[in-house]
């Protein structure tokens, strides 16, 4: 053979590296079956981010014929809520990862978290600090400078032990006591320098009330919980990997047999968006946004409120890849995604959000007529129907000028032009306000041109969209941009967003036809000649649909070539 073979001819499937690590653990007998788990903190929304780790985690769990978790690691009541327990399962499920009828929940093993912890202060691995916050800082060093012993590491194990049970018995004030890991101050890696445990904090937890003043700190609670479900495969971003080591030292002093491993993947970052909760917290108290479903945000609840597909957004993860190596992705990546999406599943309909009257003075004053009108022309499955057409209709306003620039071939004084799956009409005249201001445009139509096409062969340069003034819907469509200013980048020097003051632009007096007033909440359309639109789910009422601008059209965005 003159080419060589493809590794798909010969097929051979390109796997990434948690991938071929999995393999590495079946075939070695490390496990006998994945398990995975996806553990949010419930302090927020998630966003586009957590998407990629949520489909990974349960991407391998399937293809392995695993087990996937849904757990959270609600291990700090000062910042959780019920509300984002349950934003969070909402958005899970939507995106089609599905964790069966159990969800974890790391307060439930607070009980062996203590007893752990306990085990550890008499085995000599952990002890009871009164050093505050700073001065726990001032004895942990510096990237260049090893920390200095802890005056409390010396304290005899039962001594320590008393003092975690007094904490546990509300004997201490908040900061006043911790528990610290025995490990080397002296290490390298700041983490492994005696990191606290266990901190006191007289606060109710959203699940757990008022049993415990005590809550175990985020590095030792995680990798307990991985290691009581079972989990095999602790697939975390990038920020963990120096966290590793203590994740590794917390399963092995806690004598866990068989323990997880942790595997560290890349973020998905995505340009001049917001992702960061403390960002996105503010913006909502602040009333920039109205919540944290607000369709301007990468929010996975904002998304799907815009009109994103869990398909979009799975796609969008599966062409960003699973890397070692950090990189920022255009947002403009994602547009496509949804776009690609919708413009084979979504029926092409004619809405005028800018709307002109059009009178067609020689057409029959009373009548009415319908035209038959394909919904979707890459799409024959869908069918087609039928639409009204009378005397007057509305037009984009941009669709007429008096004085068109060169090349124009929309609307103007003695042009034609075809009305999309209609007549081909002449522009006679126009009618204006005392402003001077365009108020109607007056045509001529050829009534042998049923249909936009002409029985004798002439063509015309134009074709503009319409609705029947008579029957058409008014309502209400909001068009949103980037909420971030994207030439002067997301953030300010002193950490202030830069926001665009014309991220969300809403019409009141747009029209649509008339069907559409029965549309349900995220039910999508592709507007013609101006972009995909989603049914709000939130300010909708029944007969009153309110429509979200998903995406435009048309983008200049070109897909990077797949490697």
């Amino acid at each position: 053979m003159e080419a060589q073979e493809t590794l798909e001819n010969k097929g051979v499937v390109s796997k990434h590296f948690i991938e071929q690590e999995i393999d590495k653990d079946l075939a070695e007998g490390r496990y006998k079956e994945v398990v995975t788990r996806f553990p949010p903190e419930p302090n927020g929304y998630l966003h586009i981010g957590h998407a990629k780790s949520i489909l990974l985690n349960y991407g391998m769990a399937k293809e392995y014929n695993g087990t996937f978790h849904m757990r959270f690691d609600d291990t700090n009541p000062t910042k959780e809520k019920e509300e984002f327990v349950d934003s969070i399962i909402e958005d899970i499920k939507w995106l089609g990862a599905d964790f069966g009828d159990t969800i974890y929940f790391a307060s439930d093993y607070f009980p062996k978290m203590y007893e752990i912890a306990e085990k550890l202060i008499m085995k000599g691995k952990a002890y009871a600090s009164d050093l505050n916050a700073e001065q726990i800082r001032e004895y942990r060093g510096t990237l260049t400078e090893p920390g200095k012993e802890d005056p409390n590491s010396t304290r005899p194990a039962e001594e320590s032990l008393q003092i975690f049970h007094d904490m546990r018995d509300g004997k201490y004030a908040d900061g006043e006591m911790v528990i610290r890991a025995r490990i080397d101050m002296s290490s390298p890696n700041i983490n492994m320098r005696d990191p606290i445990i266990y901190r006191v904090a007289h606060m109710s937890h959203h699940r757990q009330g008022d049993k415990w003043c005590i809550y175990p700190m985020y590095d030792f609670a995680h990798p307990i919980e991985d290691a009581i479900e079972g989990i095999t495969h602790s697939l975390c971003t990038l920020e963990f990997e120096d966290h590793r080591p203590l994740y590794d030292w917390v399963v092995r002093e806690a004598e866990f047999e068989n323990p997880p491993r942790q595997i560290e993947f890349a973020k998905m970052y995505l340009t001049n968006v917001i992702t960061g909760k403390r960002y996105i917290k503010k913006l909502v108290e602040d009333g920039i946004v109205d919540g944290w479903d607000d369709p301007r945000l990468v929010s996975i609840a904002g998304l799907r409120r815009r009109g994103f597909t869990p398909e979009s957004i799975q796609n969008f993860v599966r062409l960003t890849g699973i890397s070692k190596s950090n990189a920022s992705i255009e947002y403009a990546q994602l547009e496509y995604c949804i776009r690609e999406d919708l413009k084979q599943r979504d029926v092409r309909v004619m809405a005028v959000l800018h709307p002109l009257k059009l009178v067609i003075d020689n057409y029959p004053e009373g009548q009415t007529e319908e035209l038959p009108v394909q919904n979707n022309v890459e799409n024959e499955a869908l069918g087609e129907r039928n639409v009204k057409f009378s005397r007057e209709l509305y037009i984009e306003e941009e669709d007429f000028v008096v004085d068109p620039p060169k090349k124009y071939k929309r609307l103007y004084p003695g042009n034609e032009v075809r009305l999309m799956n209609a007549y081909f009409v002449t522009c006679t005249g126009y009618d204006t306000d005392e402003d001077g201001d365009v108020t109607c445009v007056h045509c001529t139509y050829d009534p042998e041109s049923r249909g936009g096409n002409s029985p004798d062969g002439r063509k015309v340069r134009g074709t503009i969209h319409w609705v029947d003034a008579a029957s058409a819907a008014k309502v209400e469509v909001r068009q949103f941009e980037n909420l971030v200013d994207e030439e002067l980048g997301v953030y300010n020097e002193d950490g202030s967003i830069n926001l665009n003051p014309n991220s969300k632009t809403v019409l009141t007096d747009c029209y649509v036809e008339p069907w559409l007033l029965d549309a349900k909440a995220y039910d999508s359309f592709q507007f013609v000649r101006d972009g995909f639109y989603c049914v709000d789910s939130r300010d909708s009422k029944e007969g009153q649909p309110v429509f979200n601008r998903v995406v435009s059209l048309k983008s200049s965005y070109k897909m990077p070539e797949q490697k």
